[in-house]
């Protein structure tokens, strides 16, 4: 049950991080409509910027936990399997804290731009609590998923990034490889 809300979790993100992609192809396509119609569609730039932040740090998690960040692998490949079962857990444990400190200080000021009523300086006067909210809820995310995946190496488990390329591969699928 509590994997099933996990991934429910990372797959809502990903799923808003794609609500956030098709609402800049709505918002470009609106304003190059807007430029001959002669329209002012110079905020519009200003919105694309937050979605795209807002697309970005939604979708880590669900990107990290299918194995599609970019991971140098080339010291895991040729380690014994309890170095590499050490490597890994030591490099979730500084991307948990890495992370951690990203989350706690994205809703930090989150919460500060709300309580002081800040506002965009842009052609927009959007209170500036509105965009960021979509970073710090993206940056907790991650963040769970990457103690999500500490748990899972803690106990035996392969890391379910690698997994999932793995699986990737068995099936003949290499499109994700550089």
């Amino acid at each position: 049950m509590l994997r099933r809300a996990l991934d429910g979790l990372y797959a809502s993100g990903a799923v808003l991080a794609a609500l956030c992609v098709l609402a800049i192809l709505a918002l470009m396509i609106a304003a190059s409509i807007g430029r001959v119609m002669e329209w002012r569609v110079s905020w519009v730039n200003d919105v694309v910027a937050w979605l795209c932040a807002a697309s970005a740090f939604l979708g880590m998690a669900y990107s990290f936990r299918n194995g599609d960040f970019v991971r140098v692998t080339l010291v895991l490949e040729s380690a014994s399997p309890t170095a590499r079962w050490r490597l890994e857990l030591a490099s979730l444990l500084v991307a948990a804290v890495a992370i951690g400190y990203l989350a706690w200080w994205a809703v930090a000021f989150t919460w500060e731009s709300w309580v002081f009523g800040d506002v965009a300086g842009g052609m927009v006067p959007i209170p500036m609590w509105m965009p960021q909210l979509s970073f710090a809820v993206g940056a907790l995310i991650f963040w769970v998923a990457v103690l999500d995946e500490c748990a899972r190496v803690l106990t035996g488990a392969k890391p379910s990034y690698t997994v999932l390329v793995e699986q990737r591969h068995a099936r003949g699928d290499f499109s994700q490889e550089l």
